[in-house]
């Protein structure tokens, strides 16, 4: 069995936030339209769902734990340091 598509958003403004927050977690339908919208306001993606899971254990609203930041700026990083 497919396991199912998971999708989660972060929102991170280095200069006011601590650590970078959940903004939209779904699966399936719910992770197929978190990425067209994405998509659709030009809002880098990057597909990694070993970390879309471990975020998707989280709440939205919940910052991103100690144990995920170098993922994340890793993810970061390749998004937007170019």
């Amino acid at each position: 069995m497919e396991e199912k598509k998971i999708a989660t958003a972060l929102k991170f403004d280095y200069e006011k936030d601590n650590a970078p927050s959940v903004t939209a977690i779904g699966t399936g339908e719910d992770a197929e339209y978190i990425v067209a919208v994405a998509e659709e306001f030009e809002v880098p993606v990057y597909k990694d769902p070993p970390l879309a899971k471990a975020l998707g254990q989280l709440e939205v609203g919940d910052l991103v734990p100690p144990e995920l930041y170098t993922a994340v700026a890793e993810v970061f990083s390749i998004l937007f340091i170019q």
